[in-house]
């Protein structure tokens, strides 16, 4: 076959098929590569291929482990190999022994150029690293199911989320293992069927910690006091109160995220909890804040330590806090602040208020509100917020075609 021919006889599928296919049957990338679909559902790699004249059918992983790209690399290894007489199915020919910290390694290195969140990248290397240690050292065709508890259940209940992730991650790394055929059998790490009829059930509600907050009826006096101090610091803590965000979106927060003419913050989907891009209206304080920093500072950061020229840590607002006399409380309560206030003191609705703290709407109704009206609602919300913390009048609302809801002027 000529060199035209084989490259037109290879790679048949695009990303975008192999995704979308749900119809149970077989699909053929060429050259013996098949993505295999099930009835319910799931989706794996195959590889056909002939060792020696004897026809040999190899799995490659499940779809949500393997990609594409990786499956078409794992084929063209073994026809490599079939094309010396080496078979894959051989015990004699079996890929020499790994320990979990080296497939480890070895996944993530095939995952991490997928990755554009630093902060994902950087939680697998952790939690992999550091919590699954027993792990590390074990041939990763040994390690059962024991051997997976034996890591989990010491913070199975203490870092519940923290263990969840983790589990799905080592369950993740064990495919890889098999897909690459250092370990067969089934994947002890596995949820359903395995680990959940042995670990405990964790209830949401229990050892909930809540974050300690200023009442909001002592708001106006700790705005008075913040508002006083001239630190740049004082203006971080100031602009987060005002935007009811997550003090990690605010110390990051960077000059081509701000829209001073729709007077808008964006927060990118990376720098989101829930992952998904979030659109602050600002409100004439938090635009002054803003416009006030921007006359001197030419960083990418809008609140950049003077010194370091790096972003505050998350130390700064708690220390500045302290310093104020206001140690039993934390930045993050001051959500739950607003949270408060807007539910017991004001008639916008519930929808308004978990969007403005970018809550995960499980509602469709509540989702559709999200992506229509919100950001107009929100921006009377967060203009009346600010009042309630300055002590001042009540806000008014102007029509105004310059951006695309309106713009606010308060009499304040």
């Amino acid at each position: 076959m000529s060199a035209g021919n084989r490259s037109r006889s290879l790679n048949k599928l695009t990303v975008t098929q192999a995704r979308s296919m749900s119809k149970p049957g077989r699909y053929s990338d060429g050259g013996g590569l098949y993505l295999r679909v099930l009835n319910s559902g799931s989706k794996s790699w195959t590889l056909r291929l002939k060792v020696n004249g004897r026809d040999r059918e190899i799995g490659l992983g499940p779809y949500k482990d393997v990609g594409l790209a990786d499956a078409r690399v794992l084929a063209e290894r073994h026809r490599t190999d079939a094309k010396s007489g080496i078979d894959p199915l051989s015990r004699k020919t079996e890929p020499a022994e790994k320990t979990f910290i080296e497939c480890v390694n070895d996944f993530l290195k095939t995952k991490e150029s997928g990755w554009t969140n630093e902060k994902h990248r950087a939680q697998w290397y952790m939690t992999l690293n550091i919590y699954a240690k027993p792990l590390h050292k074990l041939m990763v065709s040994d390690i059962k199911t024991p051997d997976v508890l034996r890591v989990l259940q010491p913070i199975w209940l203490s870092k519940h989320e923290t263990a969840s992730r983790l589990r799905g991650r080592i369950e993740a790394v064990l495919d890889y293992a098999k897909a690459m055929d250092f370990r067969t059998g089934e994947n002890p790490a596995v949820w359903r069927g395995n680990l959940k009829l042995i670990l405990p059930h964790y209830s949401k509600t229990r050892n909930v910690k809540h974050h300690p907050a200023l009442p909001f009826d002592e708001i106006k006096h700790f705005y008075s006091l913040l508002t006083a101090r001239e630190a740049l610091v004082a203006r971080l803590l100031e602009f987060t109160i005002l935007t009811a965000c997550r003090s990690g979106e605010a110390r990051d927060a960077t000059w081509d995220e701000i829209n001073f003419q729709d007077m808008t913050w964006t927060v990118p989907a990376e720098r989101m909890k829930m992952c998904k891009e979030h659109i602050v209206p600002l409100s004439t304080r938090a635009i002054q804040i803003l416009t006030d920093l921007s006359e001197y500072n030419v960083d990418k950061h809008v609140f950049q330590h003077p010194i370091r020229k790096t972003p505050f840590s998350s130390n700064a607002t708690r220390a500045l806090l302290q310093r104020m006399g206001y140690g039993h409380i934390t930045t993050h309560g001051f959500r739950s602040t607003f949270r408060d206030w807007a539910g017991d003191q004001t008639n916008h609705q519930r929808e308004t208020i978990e969007n403005a703290l970018a809550h995960g709407l499980k509602n469709r109704a509540e989702a559709a509100y999200r992506r229509s009206t919100a950001l107009g609602k929100r921006r009377m919300l967060m203009e009346d917020w600010w009042n309630y913390c300055a002590g001042t009048i009540s806000t008014q609302i102007q029509a105004d075609p310059s951006i695309p809801e309106f713009r606010i002027a308060s009499n304040g």
